[in-house]
């Protein structure tokens, strides 16, 4: 948010690295004009264009974060407000990845990925926001230090989990559900490997488990290692355990005994 005149407060709004007013931009995002083939074929000349917009979002998202060292990339609902429960434990989780020496990643929104980034920073930690151009866009919270606004999901979303090693999920919505379900996948067809998944909140999750265990495993459509994928738990610390040790069995199979970070995802 940026101050107006008189205490007015207009929201901004996140194009890539500039920052416009809410009151200069309409409703449309670079992803629905990409995705929306409606309308005139004056796509054919503009798509191929827009090949070079996204790369240039890989390039600022690897230069950006090359360095950041171990980090865990936590979601959660944009929604939960301040008082409620979830936002605390949202900033004692922020607080105990630092305080474990991992940098903490959110989507950069208000809510839960607040609670985290701001968890991080109270604790001397680095505090990682990756925005997203939305019609509702609401900018990077205040706790972000290092923070990068993209106009593709799919950038975004790489970005989450090339640069992390394990999620951590709060109750959330379809956003939250939408990260959470690529991480299984990239898991379960070992796209990536030793990267842990943790739901934190046991009566927001355990519904899901169980319709996965009961419908979709008993259906055949996953195999029983599948489940093992994700962990779920209502205590921060095991949470944050979770993702050291994670950690130190990647240490423990690098080469000379990896006295330094491992991506999960190794070289290219």
């Amino acid at each position: 948010m940026s101050e107006a005149s008189d205490g007015d407060r207009v929201p901004e709004h996140y194009r890539g690295r500039e920052v416009m007013r809410r009151r200069q931009v309409g409703t449309s995002t670079t992803d629905q004009r990409l995705l929306d083939t409606r309308g005139p074929t004056d796509w054919v000349h503009t798509d191929p264009w827009r090949v070079l917009r996204i790369q240039s979002e890989f390039v600022d998202g690897f230069g950006a974060l090359a360095e950041l060292g171990p980090a865990i990339s936590v979601f959660g609902s944009a929604r939960t407000r301040r008082e409620d429960r979830e936002y605390a434990l949202g900033v004692a989780i922020g607080r105990g990845l630092a305080r474990a020496g991992f940098a903490v990643i959110t989507g950069g929104g208000p809510g839960s990925m607040e609670a985290a980034n701001r968890g991080a920073c109270e604790a001397g930690g680095t505090s990682v926001g990756l925005g997203i151009e939305l019609p509702f866009e609401q900018g990077l919270n205040e706790y972000v230090d290092v923070g990068l606004n993209f106009r593709y999901f799919f950038v975004r979303k790489t970005m989450f989990v090339k640069y992390a090693q394990g999620f951590v999920v709060l109750p959330g919505g379809f956003g939250t559900f939408d990260e959470l379900f690529e991480a299984m996948t990239l898991v379960q067809t070992r796209k990536v490997t030793s990267f842990p998944i943790v739901l934190v909140g046991t009566s927001y999750w355990s519904g899901l488990v169980d319709w996965i265990r009961a419908t979709v495993l008993a259906d055949g459509k996953i195999s029983p290692p599948d489940l093992d994928i994700v962990r779920v738990t209502d205590d921060v610390d095991e949470a944050v355990e979770i993702m050291t040790a994670a950690r130190r069995d990647r240490a423990d199979e690098a080469p000379g005994g990896g006295s330094g970070p491992v991506s999960p995802n190794g070289p290219d």
